[in-house]
Parts: structure tokens; sequence; C-alpha cells
């Protein structure tokens, strides 16, 4: 080449993955992000059933569906209402001419926020207990067993669509986002956050749900797992651009810390807090156990007068 010498490979990926399954038209389709919603509900499911028939939730054969459908729509309202609240509130206020019209509705405007769809789940959970006249704590545990599982899909969505990408680096594994203000090599911090956020509270938590009968020891330890992969994750992930009164643009608050790292502290003392409640209160075993339906105790009654 007349003394030019060709030009290094880059030795960075460059993402190139589709966030959709099947592109319809434009931005309609099926879309990764919302397949997986679907697969974290479906796998919760499969869960509270499992663990009904195992007599570790006192729940009728129609509970676990039932409880999918509240904590699915506690998850997504306040995913997205926590998003808004934290890191958008002007999408609030925000009202124009084009489908869904309100910024909140505009899921496609920054997404949703995990520390909101928990404190949403845990509310869908409460109102479902509440209509089962379950215990919260017990009902609570085998949710926030649940939950990584979630998370974890969420997570896996997030790198798919080449979202919430990480901090420049040089690492070897480093990715290359087109959606990021440049094309610098990045930390995969999605990916990171499906191990740190996701696969470790689920798996501890699920080894200890199924060792006791302390209604709201897993609840406790789940958020405590959460709370530090998601402090320690935070440190690997851009920070969430936040926008001041004034209208300037904040990468951190308090000092060199990111608003999710900020939310993590809340959660972690509510978590330890749990923990230390529900060891000092003792096994409850009899809260676990279900309550036969009117139609049962019929059946039962009426096979006893023939005999």
């Amino acid at each position: 080449m007349d003394g030019m010498q060709a030009a290094a490979p880059d030795p960075y990926w460059t993402h190139d993955l589709d966030p959709f399954l099947l592109q319809i038209s434009g931005s309609f389709g099926i879309r990764w992000y919302g397949l997986a919603y679907l697969a974290g509900l479906v796998i919760g499911w499969w869960l509270l059933r499992r663990w009904s028939k195992r007599e570790y939730l006192p729940l009728n054969e129609q509970g676990p569906g039932d409880a999918v459908m509240y904590l699915g729509l506690g998850m997504i309202l306040g995913g997205r209402l926590g998003y808004c609240l934290f890191y958008r509130p002007e999408l609030m206020i925000t009202f124009t001419s084009k489908i869904p019209f309100w910024g909140l509705l505009a899921i496609n405007e920054g997404g949703m926020a995990s520390h909101g769809g928990i404190i949403g789940f845990f509310i869908g959970g409460w109102l479902f207990a509440r209509k089962y006249k379950t215990s919260i704590w017990v009902l609570g545990d085998a949710i926030a067993t649940a939950i990584p599982v979630g998370v974890m899909c969420g997570r896996i969505a997030n790198f798919i669509n080449g979202e919430l990408w990480g901090r420049v680096t040089d690492v070897a594994w480093a990715v290359r986002f087109p959606a990021a203000p440049d094309l610098m090599p990045r930390h995969p911090s999605q990916l990171y956050a499906v191990v740190l956020e996701g696969l470790i509270p689920f798996v501890i938590g699920l080894w200890v749900y199924g060792r006791h009968r302390r209604p709201g020891l897993n609840v406790g330890l789940v958020m405590t797992l959460y709370a530090i992969g998601r402090f320690v994750g935070e440190f690997f992930r851009q920070p969430d651009e936040i926008f001041e009164e004034s209208g300037k643009q904040m990468g951190t608050v308090l000092g060199p810390f990111s608003m999710g790292q900020v939310l993590t502290v809340p959660v972690f003392a509510f978590g330890v807090f749990m923990l230390i409640y529900a060891w000092k209160r003792g096994p409850k075993p009899e809260l676990y156990t279900r309550q036969a339906s009117d139609d049962t105790s019929d059946a039962v009654n009426k096979s006893t007068a023939k005999s």
C-alpha cells in the first residue's frame, strides 16, 4: 500500500441489536422490552403457582393468576410513575395532540424506573393480600423472591434496546452504543445489572425461601441484596440525566453519587429493618396454612353426613 498501513480493526463491538422482534410499521410492533415484562409475569405466575401447591403460600388455584394481574398492573404503573417523578417530572404536565396525548403515558419517552416498579409491585401485592385475606408478609416473601426474575428480563431488554449504557471504559468487553452521545466504548452495565440486581438476589432468595416460616424475612433479604447490587452497579452505569429547576443538566446528586444510588439507601434501610423484624418475630407456620373454601367445606360436611 506504498508505505501506508491498514487501519487496525476496532476491538470493540458496536451494538446493532434490533429492539423489535417483529416491526409492523414505524414504531409499532412487538418489542423485546414488552416481551421481557410478559416473560417476568409468566415466570412469576408459574413460581407462585408452584409455591402454592407446595404450601409455601395459602392461595387457592385461582390465586396465582389474580396475583399476577394485581402485581403486573402495580409494576407497570409504578415503574412509569416512578420514572416521571424521579427523572422527568415535566412529563407529568406534558400534553400533545399525538397518541397517547399525555407524557406520563408515552413510555417511549424514557421508559420506566425499577425503583418505582418495585414499589408498585408491593402496592399491588398489598391490595391482593387484602382481597384474599392473606398475610401481607407471607405473600410479600413470595413476591420478593420472584421479583428478581422480572428484573433480569428487564435488564436483558435494556441491553437489546441499547439503552441505560455504562460509563466510558477500555475493558476488553466494552461495547459502543450508537444511541449514546458518542461512540466511545462503554461498560455493558445492563448485563452487570442482570447479575447484581437479578441473578444473585434470586438465587440466594430462592434458597432461603423454602427453609423458613418467618413472614417478611425474604422481603428484607431480597431488598437488601437488590440495594447492594444496584449501588455497586451504578458505579459502572452512566448516570441518568437530571434537570434542576434552573434547567441545568446534572449527572449525579449528593457529590459523586447517582440518583439510582441515592434511591437505594431507603430500600437498603427498609430491607435491614425487615430482616431484624422478621427474625425477632419468629416463625409463624399457621399463616402458611391454606384455609378450605366454603365449597370444599360443604363438600366435606356432606360426605361426612352420608357416611
